[in-house]
């Protein structure tokens, strides 16, 4: 009976502990699709899990980081959730691909036409945006969550290098360091697929004048040789003739 006992007590500690830790997991985050190279462009997800048993998911809001403003932001549409897009005017003018930008966006905010998130369920929010910054490793994105019995949870704490995960850490996307000029390398292969074109061009075409040359070769030696046959006929034909015509005479 003790030693049922204990292990009772011990299985009821074990969950409360990972019914203390499971929110620690289950947090707004961000990943991209794909890479998030510096000074590049990328699609990102914000995943967005329900943690209530008694209540939905019904709003998101996505604050942009400000010491990083990026010059395109676009939402891409979500079912059955409306996108609005906040700007907000810059106090230095933001230069992207050779213009001028004084706004930027800030902010996202989804908000759910129907019964939102349901408990037991995620959803995610795509979002295109760049030019990301090069002189850095990582931007944060401050999120806010609220639900449809209008608890509202803050995942704005920004994680710390070498520090426990806080408890409501904020979406955090690594970036990957910058790649190569992919409209250069295509070019290069562009023209080395265009050299190996004319190369292998040139060479059919060598082959099929080679082919010509030994068609037209045969065919002449055909109609020598016919042309020839049908001499040796004509000769063979008036001989004969010729001896006919004189054995008639004789007699």
């Amino acid at each position: 009976m003790k030693a049922s006992r204990i292990a009772a007590a011990g299985a009821v500690s074990g969950i409360a502990v990972l019914a203390l830790s499971a929110p620690a997991f289950a947090h707004v985050s961000v990943q991209p699709e794909g890479t998030a190279a510096k000074g590049g462009y990328a699609t990102v997800g914000f995943k967005v899990p329900n943690e209530r048993d008694n209540a939905s998911t019904t709003k998101l809001e996505i604050n942009f980081p400000a010491d990083h403003p990026l010059a395109s932001v676009m939402p891409q549409p979500v079912p059955g959730w409306k996108a609005e897009v906040t700007k907000s005017k810059l106090d230095k003018p933001l230069e992207s691909h050779g213009k001028q930008l004084t706004e930027v966006v800030t902010k996202v905010t989804w908000t759910a036409e129907g019964k939102g998130i349901e408990p037991g369920y995620f959803q995610k929010f795509p979002v295109s945006l760049g030019a990301l910054p090069e002189n850095t490793d990582q931007l944060v994105f401050k999120a806010i969550q609220t639900y449809s019995n209008k608890e509202v949870v803050r995942w704005i704490e920004v994680p710390q290098e070498g520090q426990e995960e806080p408890e409501t850490p904020a979406p955090v996307l690594e970036l990957s360091a910058a790649e190569d000029d992919a409209h250069g390398a295509s070019d290069a292969k562009a023209d080395d697929d265009t050299e190996a074109a004319a190369q292998n061009t040139a060479a059919d075409s060598a082959a099929s004048g080679s082919g010509s040359g030994d068609s037209s070769d045969t065919t002449a030696r055909v109609l020598g040789i016919v042309g020839i046959v049908v001499g040796a006929a004509g000769v063979a034909y008036g001989v004969l003739a010729g001896r006919r015509r004189d054995s008639g005479a004789a007699a």
